[in-house]
């Protein structure tokens, strides 16, 4: 046992430096990573076939609980096989990696394209031809991508499109038993207003308005919605508020409006923008294999023995201006709020562990249980006070491995006697550790102290990082 695991170590110290993975592929060169992975080339030794072979630690995403989204992104790829999608072909796995070997697209992303300017109107047209083909195959299988940008977009040596990285998508039968998507997700300047709001959205619509940026993109060589201050760009987001430049004809300048219509029942679909004039204009219909690649359907195989810790709830960009009534998004769209329980919120750079512990000692000094689970610790007074026995909820939530929100609130008892404890025993034991504390009316300024962590460029094509939440 101790020579087959030896023997495992060093194939895969191996993998990534001209060594032969499971018997099967060559190795090269690095061609990206990431956060979770690296990305290398590599050869099929039995075809001679290229191919580029995603290399997964288990161990990092098992520590930020993204087992399932990795799950999902195979089950996903396992369903759409079509020429302008990257193939799966293959998944393997020893007891600290997961390989997936991918369709290997030489011509880089269409980003790099477009940061060098604009595209001519034929060369845009074509790009979105391929798009839509992609994306109009993956909603006949029941698959919304949810992160679709020209990062996402790669070019082979020929030129055409091929849509990769389905993290973040969603399946069908994800769908709540109102029919809808609730996962706030995907990349800012790309994001479609319903999904801001938090209250459902239909995937296929969402979809149809990331094209619509994406075709905006190709043809200005720049953002339809700009702002360096996030909240700001939503609100544009929100009203579409944008303008086509000069040099966009007009044909184009009334699909992109249709496209980006902030209302997605009226928003254009696919079967009808199939029929646009502008659309039509020397497309070339592919034919998809309706069949899915010979990937292991067991998909859980991948992570044989593999369990989850406990961790925090990731917080993302969206939920963090959702902490501030005074940055409700939802307001843009409904012009309704609501009062809200009373709660306290602080920062604080220690660890999840650390705050669990800390919160421990002061429920045992001040006479309270304490229950955990999942990122939550619930204090239960044991003294009767004014309006029976005092609950406290706290709620870590995860911005970065290395800072943390914490949301403090009531759940029983007499609202006077849970500000007193809050200000003459939480606060002052928590001093400490705390980073920035919240409460009452100060909580309006919370979100906008992190308006700089999510800015995005005001000039360019350029995006932030895609914003990613736990299920569909």
């Amino acid at each position: 046992m101790a020579a087959a695991a030896a023997a495992s170590s060093a194939m895969e110290k191996k993998a990534g430096g001209g060594g032969v993975l499971m018997r099967r592929y060559e190795m090269g060169r690095l061609l990206g990573q990431g956060t979770f992975a690296k990305v290398f080339y590599a050869r099929n030794l039995g075809t001679g076939q290229s191919v580029a072979i995603k290399v997964i630690d288990k161990e990092k995403v098992l520590r930020v609980g993204m087992i399932e989204q990795i799950k999902r992104e195979i089950s996903v790829m396992r369903l759409v096989r079509h020429p302008n999608v990257v193939q799966l072909y293959e998944v393997m796995a020893s007891k600290t990696k997961i390989y997936f070997a991918m369709e290997y697209v030489r011509g880089g992303e269409l980003f790099s394209k477009i940061a060098r300017g604009r595209l001519k109107e034929d060369v845009a047209r074509r790009y979105f031809q391929q798009l839509i083909s992609a994306v109009d195959f993956c909603h006949s299988r029941g698959v919304y991508h949810r992160d679709l940008k020209p990062e996402n977009l790669l070019l082979d040596e020929n030129g055409d499109l091929k849509v990769t990285d389905f993290g973040l998508s969603a399946l069908a039968d994800t769908r709540r038993r109102d029919g809808l998507l609730h996962t706030t997700c995907g990349t800012p300047a790309y994001v479609a207003p319903e999904v801001i709001t938090k209250h459902g959205y239909d995937g296929s619509k969402a979809d149809i308005w990331s094209c619509g940026v994406i075709l905006f993109v190709l043809l200005a060589g720049f953002l339809p919605f700009r702002d360096s201050n996030l909240i700001e760009m939503y609100r544009r987001i929100a009203k579409a508020d944008f303008r086509c430049p000069n040099w966009f004809p007009s044909e184009v300048r009334k699909l992109i409006s249709r496209l980006l219509d902030p209302n997605p029942s009226s928003r254009i679909t696919i079967p009808k923008l199939l029929e646009s004039p502008w659309f039509k204009k020397g497309f070339k219909p592919v034919v998809a294999d309706q069949d899915s690649y010979r990937v292991p359907a067991d998909v859980d195989a991948a992570f044989a023995g593999a369990t989850t810790p406990g961790k925090p709830t990731s917080l993302n960009a969206f939920d963090i201006i959702s902490l501030s009534r005074g940055f409700n998004l939802s307001g843009l769209f409904e012009g309704c709020g609501q009062t809200a329980a009373p709660e306290a919120r602080f920062t604080t750079q220690k660890p999840a562990a650390a705050i669990v512990s800390r919160l421990e000692e002061i429920a045992e000094t001040g006479s309270f249980s304490v229950r955990k689970k999942d990122g939550k610790v619930n204090l239960q007074g044991k003294k009767e006070g004014r309006k029976g026995q005092l609950g406290i909820g706290a709620e870590i939530f995860e911005v970065t491995p290395s800072f943390h929100v914490v949301e403090v609130k009531k759940t029983a008892g007499d609202t006077l006697e849970y500000q007193q404890f809050c200000n003459q025993g939480l606060k002052p034991s928590l001093q400490d550790i705390i980073w920035t504390w919240q409460q009452g009316e100060e909580q309006q300024n919370f979100s906008g102290k992190f308006s700089g962590e999510f800015s995005v460029s005001s000039t360019t094509a350029g995006t932030s990082p895609p914003i990613a939440a736990p299920s569909g």
